[in-house]
């Protein structure tokens, strides 16, 4: 009974400490993104013009930003300095998780955690890089075009834009994810490079069906995320296959 009492007052110290550790991480990333958002914030209409400028080289003359609710003008800047300081601070994010999770990992997986969280990093921001500079002048200039002869004005609500906006952000920093992703399943062992390469018709079927759902309504945008997509798979193809042969000649 005492044993039985003691594994237990064991086991509820080990639950405690964790949640302790795990409290710590959660209040340092936090504090590791509030960091760069206060040094950030006096700049907040700034980096809002910044992100609105693709919009507004591409809307008509008469076009403009409008403001259709009371806390708009305040909200939008802060929300939009707020995912920039975020994505300053995601290394140290991603720090605090792999700190917390490390003691559970084997040594080989403690490795290949660094170059895992490097690339991921690296390749959300290419995808946002390529969302800012490539799809949206051209998707804003399609909808201008659009918009031409039905003669109407092209006002925008800042909060709508910040919508799209994030949603642009956040589908092609996770659509250049998929090299890593293809390379992590691999390396687990779920599938082998012969089964990426037989489901390629299922990933352009996939890729067209993901890029109608999150793009605008036109076949230019959703090609604009569809064609990416299936490149990038095949690019994590190619990587999961070198990595795959590094392992054996490793093993060799």
């Amino acid at each position: 009974m005492n044993e039985i009492q003691s594994v237990i007052e064991r086991e509820s110290e080990s639950l405690v400490s964790h949640l302790v550790e795990l409290r710590t991480r959660i209040v340092r990333a936090g504090i590791a993104v509030m960091v760069p958002f206060l040094c950030l914030v006096y700049w907040a209409p700034n980096i809002f013009r910044l992100l609105a400028r693709p919009l507004m080289e591409n809307l008509p003359h008469d076009g403009k930003l409008i403001v259709t609710d009371v806390t708009g003008s305040f909200f939008a800047p802060m929300k939009v300095t707020l995912l920039v300081a975020f994505i300053i601070a995601l290394p140290l994010v991603l720090y605090q998780i792999w700190a917390f999770i490390a003691p559970g990992l084997y040594q080989h997986e403690k490795r290949l955690i660094a170059p895992l969280v490097c690339s991921s990093y690296a390749l959300f921001l290419a995808g946002m890089a390529f969302a800012y500079f490539v799809v949206f002048p051209n998707i804003l200039r399609v909808m201008a075009h659009y918009n031409a002869p039905l003669g109407a004005a092209m006002n925008t609500d800042v909060d709508k834009y910040l919508g799209f906006a994030m949603t642009m952000f956040v589908a092609f920093g996770v659509t250049f994810e998929v090299p890593v992703c293809v390379v992590l399943l691999v390396r687990i062992g779920l599938v082998t490079v012969a089964q990426l390469r037989a489901n390629r018709a299922y990933v352009v079927v996939g890729a067209f069906v993901v890029s109608a759902v999150v793009t605008p309504p036109d076949v230019f945008s959703q090609l604009m995320l569809a064609v990416p997509l299936i490149a990038l798979y095949e690019v994590g193809i190619v990587a999961a296959r070198l990595f795959a042969r590094a392992r054996l000649d490793d093993k060799a």
